[in-house]
């Protein structure tokens, strides 16, 4: 990540908002956490490409979901039940699931599409999106940011290394139960 910030400069924060349109909690932390360890990246220019990037990115979720309703869903396998699980969410708990979907795993990649397909207005969606990107982005890089001080550097490094390992053990273990299904014959 530090060899990132260092080879690309001010594009690196233009590749975390673009990476944060789509998802992003682990590249935040581990841009803030490098940056805190390295002094390459400023974590406030961070905060706010992010949150940029994030609110951008659900704004559109929001306008697709609201264009193209509930005929899209059907077409993404495994889509309705997690937009239905994000509409039960909304009509449950309002304003407090818009402020906090990005937090929620499962539902966090259909939740504003959820909003598009519901009656919440634009505006309204609007307003509610961009103190939730805010909130989010700003914990994302406190933690990365405040973990190293916490962990000291070798921790971190430690940390970080655990994580790329456990992350290669669940995307191996993923695979080989793939496999092991396409193999399995019915008789």
């Amino acid at each position: 990540m530090a060899e990132f910030w260092a080879e690309w400069g001010l594009l690196a924060y233009a590749g975390a908002a673009i990476w944060s349109f789509f998802e992003g909690e682990t590249f935040v932390l581990l841009a803030s956490a490098a940056g805190r360890a390295t002094g390459l990246v400023d974590p406030w220019i961070l905060m706010f490409c992010v949150w940029g990037g994030s609110f951008l990115g659900d704004q559109l979720w929001f306008s697709l979901g609201r264009r193209y309703g509930q005929r899209a869903v059907s077409r993404i396998p495994g889509a309705e039940r997690r937009v239905a699980t994000a509409l039960g969410f909304l009509e449950r708990y309002g304003v407090a699931f818009v402020l906090t979907f990005r937090f929620i795993y499962g539902v966090r990649n259909v939740a504003a599409a959820a909003c598009g397909l519901s009656e919440m207005s634009r505006t309204r969606f609007m307003m509610l999106n961009f103190i939730a990107a805010g909130v989010w982005a700003a914990s994302f890089v406190a933690a990365g940011w405040f973990a190293v001080a916490w962990l000291g550097e070798k921790g971190t490094l430690y940390a970080l290394g655990a994580i790329g390992v456990a992350a290669v053990v669940y995307l191996a273990v993923r695979a080989m139960i793939s496999r092991r299904r396409k193999t399995v014959v019915v008789v």
